[in-house]
């Protein structure tokens, strides 16, 4: 039996390099009144492309937003967040 190599054509965390926007088929909306500032959708984004604005909502909670230019649309901001304030809407152009 012949082996193959493996061949990985990407690594986890390549999308700040390159990006990735333009086939994502939902993308995320933050509500910046509900968000927390909790921190969750950027600890599980597998891209690391979530961040704090350094804006204050009107609760005076700094909120978090997201680079759409490098955001694969996986969903797991909208899943992973404690008080639903990131919704995966469609982005079809």
């Amino acid at each position: 039996m012949k082996k193959f190599k493996n061949t990985i054509t990407a690594t986890p965390g390549t999308t700040t390099e390159n990006k990735t926007g333009g086939w994502r088929t939902y993308k995320p909306v933050v509500d910046h009144e509900v968000c927390i500032g909790c921190d969750m959708c950027n600890k599980v984004c597998p891209e690391g492309v979530c961040f704090a604005t350094g804006q204050k909502n009107s609760k005076g909670r700094i909120f978090y937003d997201r680079d759409l230019d490098y955001c694969k649309g996986c969903g797991l901001c909208a899943k992973e967040c404690p008080v639903n304030a990131i919704k995966m809407v469609s982005d079809y152009k």
